[in-house]
């Protein structure tokens, strides 16, 4: 079975169920089809997926701030339809993003679906003055001593403590395209499969776009073949363009790029700007952490842990 999808669906495709009964009984060599069929969560997941409205081709994103090129290999959704998905993945309503990519060959719901959740954060121009000097050795062993002395907290908030194992791909900067991209492997608690974290970002005049994708460790090859498309789609339109930047009038951000990876900023300010690692190969919820209060972030677990227990699943659940 794949991940729990919204309740209502789920409700309303086990009444669609029970009035299919009265139906004469499929012929024997179409029974393995109708059982199929049948199945409420196969139905939900139909239902679900009748809502949403895909796009392609030239999509503007942000208010005009920049452009999507998006290839008949992927599909866009926009910030309303992406919320949709966001909470039928066990997210609490009301995220904003500017919208999610999918690979077309997959859906949200399926295994090992997967999605690209597209956020922008202005806060500035971003100096890449320390792009080439950055010891991405030497970062990446910061972060894991950051990770660590985090985890008290986390387990004594009820919390699984988390590993940051090391590069799935390392940080790379293309000075001429000003776009950024780098990938992590954690460690939820005490999960086997690792989850991969593949982060893009493209720096702009104003602020940053932000691509970022959750998976399982097991899909590397598959995610950074097709981040790398991801990577070539977003362009800031003009008077967003990274080249167009006055320092007589914008504002200069107050990190460079070696921050930027690190996730300092987000730190700074008590925000999670990671997708914590939800995988739906594993049964799990995907959680867009833009809650910068402790005691939000242990409702919303806390309300997850309730709806599994109700429905059997509660193995398969382990983000808390």
């Amino acid at each position: 079975m794949k991940t729990i999808v919204v309740l209502l669906i789920l409700f309303l495709s086990l009444v669609t169920v029970s009035a299919d009964k009265s139906k004469p009984a499929p012929k024997k060599e179409k029974q393995g089809k109708a059982e199929k069929e049948k199945d409420p969560q196969l139905i939900a997941d139909e239902e679900f997926n009748a809502q949403l409205k895909y796009q392609r081709g030239t999509v503007v994103i942000g208010g005009g701030i920049a452009t999507l090129t998006v290839p008949e290999s992927f599909r866009y959704l926009d910030s309303a339809q992406a919320e949709k998905v966001l909470v039928a993945w066990g997210n609490p309503p009301g995220q904003k993003t500017l919208g999610m990519l999918f690979p077309t060959d997959i859906g949200p719901l399926d295994d090992f679906g997967w999605g690209v959740v597209i956020s922008y954060d202005e806060d500035g121009y971003v100096a890449d003055d320390d792009a080439e000097k950055v010891d991405y050795v030497e970062l990446l062993k910061q972060m894991k001593e950051e990770v660590i002395s985090g985890n008290e907290e986390r387990k004594t908030q009820g919390y699984e403590a988390i590993e940051l194992i090391g590069w799935a791909a390392t940080p790379r900067y293309d000075k001429s395209t000003h776009k950024l991209y780098w990938a992590r492997e954690l460690k939820f608690g005490e999960q086997d499969e690792h989850t991969l974290n593949y982060d893009i970002r493209v720096l702009g005049r104003k602020g940053v776009l932000s691509f970022n994708a959750v998976a399982s460790m097991s899909q590397l090859s598959t995610i950074q073949e097709q981040m790398q498309q991801v990577l070539g789609f977003a362009q800031f339109n003009a008077g967003n363009q990274y080249s167009e930047f006055n320092p007589s009038v914008d504002k200069l951000a107050a990190y460079g790029i070696g921050a930027l990876i690190a996730g300092k900023v987000a730190a700074k300010v008590g925000l999670f700007k990671l997708l914590l690692g939800g995988l739906l190969a594993l049964k799990k919820f995907a959680v867009l952490g833009l809650a910068a209060l402790a005691a939000f972030l242990r409702k919303l677990f806390t309300r997850k842990r309730d709806r599994a227990q109700e429905s059997g699943t509660m193995s398969s659940l382990n983000l808390e």
